[in-house]
């Protein structure tokens, strides 16, 4: 009985944990940006904010709406935040 409570429940955990890591990664790294001023701090929060947003759309995607494609945005998400990222990796200097 347990076993098959856990075994459904596995992807909410699962999503969850990922959304909350995404969110927690962009929390200490815009803290960070906020004490030092360093701007690729910036940019790395920024992508891991869109990481959080993608994580919440799966979420949303696989849990919450199961018969409403969001792949597209969840892909589009995902391709702002890496943007987001390179662009401070190639365009801001130290």
């Amino acid at each position: 009985m347990i076993w098959v409570f856990l075994h459904e429940s596995r992807p909410t955990l699962i999503y969850g944990l990922c959304m909350l890591t995404s969110f927690a990664c962009a929390w200490l790294l815009l803290a960070s940006y906020a004490r030092t001023r360093h701007r690729l701090l910036f940019w790395s929060g920024l992508c891991f904010c869109g990481m959080t947003l993608n994580n919440l759309i799966l979420i949303l995607d696989k849990l919450v709406f199961p018969k409403v494609d969001l792949l597209t945005l969840r892909l589009v998400t995902a391709l702002i935040s890496v943007a987001l990222l390179l662009y401070g990796l190639v365009y801001e200097k130290e």
